[in-house]
């Protein structure tokens, strides 16, 4: 019994806490593609998963930045963002972003 319970939960999956300023890495994707692509918001959708990628290290320093990893796609096109945030305290201070087209242009 306890084997079925833990293997049901296993493949159900828990809920994981959103990362720290997942909200925050979200709504700057939408902006990041509105100014990029020149497009209404209503004309791309942003995925939902916010990914928490390893930390960063600062160039400056010894100090790392927290990573997050935010998908977007404008019709056929998909694009990575990655937002780099300070690690501070209740805070979610940008310090970088890049979007780049998941595409093989070859």
């Amino acid at each position: 019994m306890r084997l079925a319970l833990a293997l049901l939960v296993c493949s159900t999956g828990l809920a994981q806490a959103a990362p720290k300023c997942a909200s925050e890495a979200k709504e700057r994707a939408k902006a990041l593609l509105a100014f990029h692509y020149d497009q209404k918001p209503d004309s791309f959708a942003i995925d939902d998963t916010v990914k928490e990628l390893p930390p960063v290290k600062a160039l400056k320093g010894h100090g790392k930045f927290d990573a997050l990893e935010v998908w977007g796609h404008i019709y056929k096109a998909d694009y990575r963002m990655r937002f780099i945030y300070a690690q501070i305290e209740d805070s979610c201070t940008l310090m970088g972003e890049e979007i780049l087209e998941a595409d093989d242009p070859y």
